[in-house]
């Protein structure tokens, strides 16, 4: 109900009238997953923006 009313702001007539694929659809339930960062990547990323600058 928060999702609905609250963060979409639907009417609650429109609310309780949605199926509850139509509402899963709302939400974001069928959006495609994002691919996890993998290893490689996460080094990559660490060498392009390392925590510490290096000494010279």
């Amino acid at each position: 109900m928060h999702t609905g009313l609250g963060l979409l702001r639907l009417d609650p007539d429109d609310f309780w009238r949605l199926s509850p694929r139509e509402f899963a659809a709302m939400t974001g339930a069928f959006a495609p997953a994002v691919p996890l960062l993998a290893r490689a990547g996460f080094e990559a990323l660490m060498r392009r923006f390392p925590d510490e600058e290096k000494k010279r």
